[in-house]
C-alpha cells in the first residue's frame, strides 16, 4: 500500500475525540502551541528541516514537505502532522518517533485532529520555537518571599477567630474570583477506627489532633484560576485592560511560573468551571505563592490534618453524611456517576461546613510527605510531615474515576507515584506536571495567623521537586 493511502486508512480508524472546551474553538496558544513546541518543532524548523517539513510558522506548515504539506486546514486525514501521530508504535513513520516520546497520548492526537478539522487557526505572526527542556527562570526566592510578606502584612490586619467569615476573593487584574469558607479551630480524631469497613493500616492509630482556625477554598481550584498562573503571557494581556498597581505586577511577574505543558492539559474534559488537574505538588505550591502575591492574603496547600479536619466538619463517620455509601451520588462525583470525566465544581451537595467536592471529582494535594506511620509519629497540634524527597506526597478525597466507595471515605489516603508522569517525554521529568494523573487537583487554605517570611518560604518551597 502506498504511504499516503496507508496513513489515510489508519487515520479514519481513530474514533473522534472530545474537544478541550465545550465553549467554542480550540485555543491555539493554550492547546496546540505547547504540543508542537515540545514534540515537533525541534526537528521541523529553520535550520533543521526533516522531510522538508517546517512547523514553526503556519505558512511553512501548510506549504512545506517533500511529499506535500504537513498541514491541510480542514482536512485532518490529509494532514501528515496528524496522521503520522496515530501510526502504530513500531512504525518507522510514527511522529514523534518512540525514541523521542512517541506515540503521544490519544487525547493529544485527537486534539490535533479536531484543531485541523476546525480550520487550523494559527496566528500568522506567531513563530514557534522548540521547548524540549525545562526553562525555569532564576528567582531570588528569599528576597521575593520577604516582599510578598510585606504586601500581605499591610493588606491582612490581624482579626480574632470569632470575626472570621466566608468571603469571595477577586484575583486583581482579572474578572476571576473564588470563594472561601471559615473553618473554626478545634480538636478531632484523625484517621479511622479499626472497625471501619475498607480501612487501611496507614489510617491509624487514631489520635486526637488540635487544628488552628483557617479559611479553605469552597471548591477545588479551577482552570479559570490556575491558567492565569500557568500562562503568564495571557495573564499580562488580560490585566493590560485593567487598572493594576505596577508594583504588584512586578511582584507576581517575579514568581516562578510553569513551563508550557507538552499536551492539552484538560484532556478534552472541559475548562470553564472545571477543576484544574495534573499539576505537581511543587506547581500547586508555587501557584499558592503567586496567588498570595496577587491578593495580599497568605495562601498555601492544606496539611493532611487540616484537610481531614475540614472534610469531617465535626463528624466521625466514614463519610461526612454518615456511614451509608448509598448516598454517595448526592455528594460526590465518582465512577458511578461521572460519565468518565471530571465535572464542574460546586454542583453536588456540600459538607456541613460548606465545602463542595471535598470527596470525589478530583483528589486533592496536601502539603505533607506520605508516611505510613505518620499518625503514630507526628505531633498533636497542627501536625505537618515536611517533605524530604520527591515521592510520595499525600493527596486526599477520592476522584471521578474511583470505582470503589471505600476510596472516597474521609480517612482514605493516597500518595503520589513516579508513574503519574510516566508519559512525560522530557529528561529530566517536568517539575510542573503529572500528566498521567488526570484525577489530581487541589484547593487552597489561608490560616488565620499569617506566618513569618521564613515559614512562608518553607510552605511554598519544599526543595525536593526534582526527581
Amino acid at each position: 500500500m502506498k504511504l499516503a493511502s496507508r496513513i489515510t486508512t489508519l487515520a479514519t480508524l481513530v474514533l473522534p475525540g472530545v474537544l478541550p472546551s465545550a465553549n467554542g474553538a480550540i485555543d491555539f496558544v493554550k492547546d496546540i502551541q505547547p504540543i508542537l513546541e515540545n514534540n515537533c518543532v525541534s526537528c521541523h524548523r529553520q535550520g533543521n528541516v526533516k522531510g522538508g517539513v517546517r512547523l514553526d510558522t503556519r505558512k511553512q506548515a501548510t506549504t512545506s514537505g517533500d511529499n506535500g504539506p504537513a498541514l491541510v486546514p480542514g482536512k485532518s486525514a490529509k494532514s501528515p502532522l496528524y496522521t503520522t501521530m496515530v501510526l502504530p508504535e513500531d512504525d518507522d513513520l510514527l511522529m514523534p518517533p518512540k525514541k523521542k516520546g512517541g506515540p503521544l497520548p490519544k487525547t493529544t492526537a485527537e486534539l490535533i485532529r479536531a484543531w485541523i478539522d476546525e480550520g487550523a487557526a494559527w496566528p500568522e505572526d506567531l513563530t514557534l520555537v522548540s521547548k524540549k527542556k525545562e526553562e525555569t527562570a532564576k528567582v531570588d526566592e528569599p528576597k521575593l518571599v520577604v516582599q510578598i510578606h510585606e504586601r500581605i502584612s499591610s493588606n491582612s490586619p490581624a482579626i480574632a477567630e470569632k470575626e472570621m467569615k466566608a468571603y469571595s476573593e477577586p484575583i486583581p487584574g482579572t474578572e476571576v474570583t473564588f470563594d472561601l469558607v471559615a473553618i473554626p479551630g478545634g480538636k478531632y480524631k484523625m484517621g479511622s477506627p479499626s472497625s471501619e469497613e475498607g480501612r487501611s493500616s496507614d489510617e491509624g492509630p487514631q489520635r486526637e489532633v488540635s487544628i488552628s482556625p483557617f479559611w479553605m477554598g469552597k471548591c477545588e481550584v479551577t482552570w479559570n484560576e490556575f491558567e492565569l498562573f500557568m500562562y503568564p503571557t495571557e495573564e499580562k494581556r488580560i490585566r493590560a485592560t485593567r487598572q493594576v498597581d505596577p508594583k504588584l505586577n512586578d511582584l507576581t511577574d517575579a514568581s516562578s511560573r510553569p513551563t508550557q505543558p507538552y499536551v492539552e492539559m484538560s484532556f478534552g474534559m472541559g475548562k470553564d468551571g472545571y477543576p484544574a488537574i495534573s499539576m505537581t505538588q511543587h506547581s500547586a505550591n508555587k501557584y499558592c505563592e503567586w496567588l498570595s502575591a496577587k491578593t495580599g492574603h497568605f495562601y498555601r496547600l492544606p496539611t493532611e490534618a487540616e484537610w481531614e479536619y475540614a472534610a469531617r466538619a465535626g463528624t466521625t463517620t466514614a463519610y461526612f453524611w454518615g456511614d451509608d455509601a448509598g448516598k454517595m451520588d448526592e455528594y460526590c462525583w465518582w465512577a458511578n456517576n461521572s460519565e468518565g470525566k471530571y465535572q464542574k465544581v460546586g454542583r453536588k451537595k456540600p459538607n456541613p461546613w460548606g465545602l463542595h467536592d471535598i470527596l470525589g471529582n478530583v483528589i486533592e494535594w496536601t502539603i505533607d510527605q506520605y508516611s505510613a506511620s505518620a499518625y503514630a509519629e507526628a505531633g498533636a497540634t497542627d501536625p505537618w510531615v515536611k517533605a524530604t524527597k520527591p515521592y510520595p506526597h499525600v493527596a486526599r478525597g477520592g476522584a471521578w474515576d474511583d470505582d470503589s466507595a471505600e476510596k472516597l471515605r474521609i480517612a482514605a489516603r493516597r500518595f503520589s507515584d513516579p508513574d503519574w508522569k510516566i508519559q512525560d517525554p522530557q529528561f529530566p521529568k517536568s517539575i510542573w506536571y503529572h500528566t498521567d494523573a488526570q484525577f489530581l487537583g487541589f484547593r487552597v487554605v489561608r490560616p488565620l495567623k499569617t506566618p513569618s517570611p521564613e515559614e512562608m518560604q518553607k510552605f511554598w518551597n519544599s526543595g525536593v521537586e526534582k526527581e
